[in-house]
């Protein structure tokens, strides 16, 4: 008989067991100033210290452009006010002159060039920023609600937010070595071989983790989505505890059937001393259980949907000592944000101003950078990153709103965020040219087709309504296409697969309408469906239940609550 042999590990898996302090010969290459590029082993721990690789790909006919991205960690997405002010000056200084909100609440500084890096991270680590663990095989930026007024448990779940970022953070040396005091590990080989992370063992995790905080009944952060998540229960209106999600994760290959979108199963309730424990347990069993052989199967959901919720509740209690209590009652009605002013519980003001496409950059007549500096510097308010790509800014004295909606004006911004609510409830991801893994155009492509959308929906009489519209150039889903109600993912140049039917609590994925469609082909296609949709929607159906109840004949879509 001959015994199957064990499947081999993925080169990521060789790399971090060779380099554990996952330092490669970054340093090195910094010094080399012959040097253009990281080398192909140096790209993947790069991500580690929150930095990828690229280049520019619409300059590729004449050669390749090097550049990076550099991406920060902002826990619920907050940062001060002078620390906003360091970003934009970055930005301008050594980036493209634009700064990118992230779905997971962090800044991306785009086109920085090599011989600029660890300036660039050496002035984000002295204005007590970070970006260890933005990228790469751990546990990535912790999500958070980031609107005051929502619930009073805000405060208290960003804190905890903040607690379990610094927790979750690996803790090689190498980062403050090379970026902060700017010299290389010299270390010796046994060094190398027995350095262990005292969380993350010597190889870390099979792919990224990411985790986060919401507060029903908004769906701000689209929780489910996330390997883990915690679902605050509020008894007495104070914080009872959390109900724990698990096995979440959007990102799948085209002509894969093994890869597939998944939503967080709900494990159970544990109350708040026990989060440490109850998030490293999560962490350790991706890390322990994990696919290292294939890395597009390597999300803790695929532990999840192959092992099944009771096994993994059973060995969760078993590392961590707890025994989960069932589940509490919670309910999401809506994600997306309170944009414009609103009132904080403590008087102060904070206010939502709508980012396109997260992308914070001066165009004619609307100097959106430009008009954001001058009002944080001149009123210095707290900023606030949200998940759908949108800024805040927070503890407005109710005597300085005056001042900043005139300052504002002054730079074509209006404080009104005159939009249609489909715009405001869009997202893309950047794609082209910067991402190496896009196939398509999103950032790029969707304002232009959201303006064709906004003309047909005046058409049919649909122009008051909200359609969440997101477009992804590769389908894994960084815009979190597969929760919106219309989703564009990118499948080949110039070609996209159409979904739909996700719901407005981003509490259902959608599914694959139409596939390979040419982008002049989407707005016939959609003008089809939502014809449909205007002749036979139920009183106060929204597009994406229609879509659910009439396309896939889902019973479980529930008769609306309210009329739109």
């Amino acid at each position: 008989m001959i015994e199957a042999q064990p499947s081999k590990l993925t080169r990521n898996e060789g790399l971090k067991h060779g380099n554990p302090f996952l330092s490669g010969t970054i340093a090195q290459t910094l010094a080399d100033e012959t040097a253009d590029r990281f080398s192909d082993d140096d790209y993947e721990f790069l991500k580690f210290h929150g930095i990828y690789q690229q280049d520019d790909r619409d300059k590729r006919k004449v050669g390749k452009h090097y550049m990076l991205m550099v991406r920060t960690r902002f826990p619920g997405g907050v940062l001060s006010g002078t620390q906003y002010l360091v970003c934009d000056d970055l930005a301008s200084r050594y980036g493209n002159n634009t700064l990118r909100i992230t779905t997971r609440q962090d800044f991306q500084f785009h086109g920085v060039l090599k011989s600029n890096l660890r300036a660039t991270m050496r002035a984000l680590n002295e204005a007590l920023m970070t970006t260890i663990a933005a990228c790469g095989d751990v546990a990535r930026n912790v999500m958070a609600p980031p609107t005051p007024a929502t619930s009073p448990l805000v405060d208290e779940v960003l804190a905890q937010a903040r607690h379990l970022s610094n927790v979750l953070a690996p803790k090689t040396p190498a980062y403050h070595r090379i970026w902060i005091e700017g010299q290389e590990l010299n270390l010796k080989p046994e060094a190398l071989a027995t350095f262990a992370d005292p969380l993350y063992g010597q190889t870390y995790l099979p792919r990224k983790f990411k985790t986060a905080f919401a507060i029903p009944p908004l769906n701000d952060v689209d929780i489910l989505t996330n390997d883990q998540g915690f679902v605050a229960i509020a008894e007495g209106g104070k914080l009872a505890g959390y109900n724990l999600v698990a096995g979440g994760g959007l990102g799948m290959s085209h002509g894969n059937p093994q890869t597939f979108p998944r939503l967080a199963d709900v494990i159970g309730f544990f109350t708040p001393e026990h989060l440490e424990a109850v998030a490293k347990a999560v962490l350790t069993i991706h890390r322990d259980f994990g696919d290292r052989t294939n890395r597009k199967h390597a999300r803790l959901k695929y532990v999840l949907a192959e092992r099944g919720v009771d096994w993994f509740r059973s060995e969760l209690e078993q590392r961590t000592g707890i025994r989960l209590q069932p589940a509490r009652p919670f309910q999401f009605t809506r994600q997306g944000d309170r944009l414009g002013w609103h009132e904080q519980t403590d008087g102060n003001w904070f206010l939502g101003l709508f980012i396109e496409n997260g992308r914070i950059k001066d165009s004619d007549g609307y100097r959106l950078k430009t008009g954001l500096r001058r009002v944080i510097e001149t009123f210095l308010p707290e900023v606030r990153l949200t998940p759908s790509q949108n800024l805040l800014l927070v503890n407005v004295r109710p005597d300085q709103r005056a001042g900043m909606d005139a300052l504002l004006a002054e730079h074509g911004i209006s404080t009104s965020n005159p939009f249609s609510r489909t715009r405001l409830a869009s997202m893309a991801c950047p794609a082209l040219p910067t991402c190496g893994l896009a196939l398509a155009e999103s950032e790029r492509a969707l304002p232009g087709l959201l303006t064709q959308l906004e003309a047909l929906l005046a058409e049919l009489g649909l122009q008051d309504d909200e359609l969440i519209v997101r477009m992804t150039g590769c389908p894994n889903g960084c815009s979190r296409p597969y929760t919106a109600e219309i989703a564009f993912v990118g499948k080949a140049p110039n070609k996209y697969q159409l979904y739909l039917g996700g719901n407005e609590a981003s509490t259902r994925l959608n599914r694959l309408y139409k596939d390979g469609l040419k982008s002049d082909e989407l707005l016939a296609e959609l003008r089809t469906v939502l014809s449909r949709y205007v002749a036979q929607r139920r009183p106060g159906e929204r597009f994406g239940d229609f879509c659910a109840r009439e396309l896939w004949n889902d019973t479980t879509v529930p008769a609306p609550a309210r009329a739109l």
